[in-house]
């Protein structure tokens, strides 16, 4: 993130095939497990792309397009495009900096910037890296105190509007994380889940009737909570299933888009992600209704320095598994033995951690829309150290 790490990225990175190559190339297989997957199945991660893809332009032809002006405003404050980096717990396993690279990224691209409160380096902080339009998230697993502080710290800051996540009453079960034994630092600490089981509306009208600032609800997803949002006078509706890492079998934020601007009926503004990685992508967002499109995964696909990559590696190796950068993630499964122990389990018929890795890999094929790029000419091997190549090109040209 942020085109002053490397003046050569125009030229590095011209297509996103290239962007998600470097990403897999440089991230532990934890850290790249926890990017690019969703709950259990993963249906509700595929519906997000396929709500995208589903849709197709009627495109109009003769008209004067000498001149594209993409600029807007939202709750009052001036964009140069209608996106929003969308906020990533953890940011800082995939970008050095974390939440401060991603607010200065924001600021250079003219996007707004709506960060986590689980991230580092904490609100202050990057609200300090950069000038930008700022909006913070926050998990609600504290008392009503809890919230007004962190709504005082907030507001102190410059931070425009204020965002409860709704779509997290339980944590979901991410398979892939699971398979792994992986578990991010930030979760083993964390406290209050009967708090966040327990939120319910009569807490965001407690918000509504204490606090001036605009207030925003992640996680809707029916037209039914959009309708009862606005009566409640939330200020912004954001259509999101975490990604589909929440709650699986649920369907893709595009399809439940329309129905959720049509609850609203202009008495708030509307807020979308869930699988955007193109321009194209935030078009169709827009045509259907919503004023701003978040943008998520993509926003950490930004390589880690090849260094960090050789650190990961050496802890492999010695029997510890650091799982991503910074010490921001935990293996807390038993260390690999031996060789001979994967040669047990091919012998056993139990997939080795390879296979698996190839099939989680295909997997993430389907989110990406392919991004994984074109297959290798007849002939051709795989690159040197990339096992899971020759699987996604099977995967996603039926070779």
């Amino acid at each position: 993130m942020g085109r002053g790490v490397d003046a050569n990225l125009d030229e590095r990175f011209q297509t996103l095939h290239e962007i998600v190559r470097a990403a897999r190339a440089n991230l532990a297989p934890e850290a790249w497990d926890y990017l690019v997957g969703g709950a259990e199945t993963e249906t509700t991660l595929k519906r997000n792309r396929l709500a995208l893809d589903s849709l197709a332009f009627r495109p109009r032809v003769l008209r004067d397009v000498s001149r594209i002006d993409c600029t807007t405003t939202f709750l009052g404050q001036p964009l140069r495009l209608p996106v929003m980096l969308a906020p990533i717990g953890s940011i800082e396993t995939f970008t050095e900096g974390g939440g401060a690279t991603a607010a200065r990224a924001a600021a250079e691209a003219g996007v707004a910037h709506m960060l986590s409160s689980v991230c580092a380096p904490g609100l202050e902080a990057v609200a300090k890296a950069a000038d930008t339009v700022r909006l913070f998230q926050l998990y609600v697993r504290g008392d009503d105190a809890f919230v007004d502080d962190h709504v005082r710290r907030a507001v102190d800051h410059g931070y425009r509007a204020f965002c409860l996540t709704v779509d997290t009453a339980v944590y979901s079960r991410r398979e892939r994380d699971l398979a792994r034994r992986f578990v991010k630092p930030w979760r083993v600490r964390a406290t209050g889940h009967d708090v966040q089981a327990a939120l319910a509306w009569d807490r965001v009208k407690r918000f509504k009737d204490t606090h001036a600032v605009p207030l925003i609800l992640k996680g809707i997803a029916t037209a039914e909570d959009a309708a009862l949002a606005c009566e409640h006078g939330v200020d912004v509706v954001y259509v999101s299933n975490h990604g589909g890492r929440q709650l699986d079998h649920g369907r893709g934020t595009l399809d439940v888009l329309p129905e959720v601007v049509a609850a609203v009926a202009g008495r708030a503004r509307v807020i979308v992600d869930g699988g955007v990685l193109r321009g194209t992508d935030v078009v169709k967002a827009l045509a259907r209704g919503a004023d701003l499109v978040g943008v998520g995964r993509l926003e950490c696909l930004a390589s880690p320095p090849p260094a960090r990559r050789a650190s990961c590696a050496r802890s492999r190796c010695s029997g510890t598994r650091s799982g991503s950068v910074s010490g921001s993630s935990a293996w807390t499964g038993p260390a690999p033995s031996t060789r001979a122990t994967c040669t047990r389990r091919r012998r056993s018929g139990r997939p080795t951690r390879r296979a698996r890795s190839r099939c989680w890999t295909s997997r993430a094929t389907e989110f990406m829309g392919g991004l994984e790029g074109p297959p290798n000419p007849p002939g051709a091997r795989s690159a040197p150290g990339n096992p899971w190549r020759s699987s996604i090109t099977r995967f996603v040209h039926g070779s």
